[in-house]
């Protein structure tokens, strides 16, 4: 039977309901678009050549499935509040305690991550440290989130429309340049093929630039959680699942195919943006400056939603009994504040890691979260699986949303994140990021164990016999 985690919630219990359909669109797209697509792509653009916009293809196809199978089990169990909780229903209790737990790591630690790369920024332009810019950054993101769910929306609606904004204008933009309309030498498509062919390095690269491509991907999931506090979360889910892939066609895969278009790929620097360089080599004024606003707009957003979703994450797990009863308190405006100050209290002390510890400490907390994501989205597609055969056992209609060739994408699905994580592990450069996850989901496996063995009544000793 499906678990009792689809009941609808006490009214003292509630979260708000103020989101609208623009927030929740622009929450999809901004789960989306970060400083992955804005700085991570060179990384992708480097280990590749011009052929990376396959691996973006590729790896967009991936996230596509594991959004149709999240609308899926969105419609077909309409009270559950988070992405997180579906694992709970078809896997048990042990599994929506380990994905809580881990995707509110992974979002923790995201919140200083994103903290530290805003303040890089700011520091261009301001005259204080980056610890004292870091701190600065939380304070102002720990107040908008501690106001009401629909301030956050309202940040992330304009943040998600900058961004928005400036890809589309990019792509205009280089795509005049690129079919030599504003080019002075003519098109440049050439650049395709001119400095070592299609696939400089082979299509294994091809392939092996997918794990770097589907975590600058991730976060689109992030529609589940905000759309609990909207008004017809199902309906919202369901129509965000469908448009997702259009939106990743659009702001990933046409622009990382312009970028080799425009620039030859061998110019393109691991860790620095290669829409600055493409802007550069296009002759558009102060290229680095707007850049640099864009990427800042991009890093704010996923602070913002990091600092959102884990507080909602939290709230959720306090309400199924694996988290302390505080975490579920609400202000008047329907806001976990404790979920959110906690989520606060482990920026601060992220920052101060990043900035005054040692660098092992910090790099050890963004190491030991590196694979989480693809552990989370295993289990839920697994989840989607059981749930599906359970519905189909007990004769009940089909949801609104179904997964297409089930149950065979659902396993291409599984195999293919699965090849993700073997990648991980044979792959110099995320071998630390693979090693520490899993000690990560091993100490958290070992938690639940813990916490289910302290739930479990003492029976009484038996009476001795005579």
């Amino acid at each position: 039977m499906i678990q009792p985690s689809i009941a609808e919630q006490p009214e003292q219990h509630r979260l708000s309901r103020s989101l609208k359909g623009r927030h929740l669109a622009m929450i999809s797209i901004g789960g989306i678009i970060g400083a992955g697509l804005f700085v991570g792509s060179s990384t992708s653009i480097a280990a590749a050549g011009p052929a990376v916009f396959i691996s973006y293809a590729v790896t967009g196809l991936l996230i596509l499935l594991v959004m149709r199978m999240l609308g899926e089990m969105a419609t077909a169990l309409p009270h559950v509040r988070s992405f997180t909780e579906f694992a709970r229903c078809g896997l048990g209790d042990g599994a929506g305690f380990v994905v809580g737990w881990l995707y509110w790591y992974f979002w923790v630690i995201v919140v200083p991550v994103e903290a530290i790369a805003g303040a890089k920024i700011l520091q261009h332009w301001m005259p204080f440290s980056q610890l004292q810019i870091g701190l600065g950054l939380m304070a102002v993101m720990t107040g908008v989130n501690l106001m009401s769910a629909r301030s956050y929306a309202e940040f992330e609606f304009w943040f998600a429309s900058i961004k928005v904004a400036a890809i589309l204008v990019f792509i205009v933009i280089a795509a005049s340049f690129a079919l030599g309309w504003t080019a002075p030498g003519g098109a440049t498509f050439a650049n395709l093929v001119n400095h070592g062919g299609f696939t400089p390095r082979g299509w294994i690269a091809v392939l092996a630039a997918a794990p770097t491509v589907f975590f600058a991907m991730t976060g689109a999931e992030i529609t589940t959680v905000a759309a609990a506090e909207s008004a017809q979360p199902g309906r919202a889910i369901a129509k965000m699942t469908t448009t997702v892939i259009w939106r990743i066609l659009i702001f990933y895969v046409v622009s990382a195919f312009l970028i080799v278009s425009v620039i030859p790929w061998n110019t393109v620097r691991s860790g620095e943006s290669p829409f600055t360089l493409a802007l550069n080599t296009m002759h558009v004024p102060w290229a680095g400056t707007i850049m640099s606003f864009i990427i800042l707009t991009a890093v704010l957003s996923c602070l913002n939603s990091a600092f959102y979703v884990s507080s909602r994450v939290l709230f959720i797990l306090a309400e199924r009994g694996d988290a302390p009863q505080s975490f579920i308190r609400l202000n008047k405006r329907r806001v976990p504040v404790v979920s959110v100050l906690l989520g606060a209290t482990a920026g601060f002390l992220g920052i101060f890691a990043a900035t005054e510890a040692p660098q092992k400490v910090f790099d050890f907390l963004v190491s030991s979260s590196g694979a989480l994501i693809v552990f989370i989205y295993m289990t839920t597609a697994a989840a989607q699986i059981v749930l599906r055969r359970q519905r189909e056992r007990l004769g009940e209609a089909p949801p609104p949303v179904r997964m297409w060739l089930f149950p065979y994408l659902s396993y291409v699905a599984i195999g293919c994140m699965a090849a993700v994580l073997i990648a991980m592990a044979f792959t110099p450069g995320q071998q630390q990021d693979f090693k520490f996850s899993c000690i990560t989901l091993v100490i958290t496996v070992l938690a639940y164990r813990i916490v289910r063995r302290l739930r479990q009544p003492r029976t009484a000793p038996s009476a001795a016999s005579p």
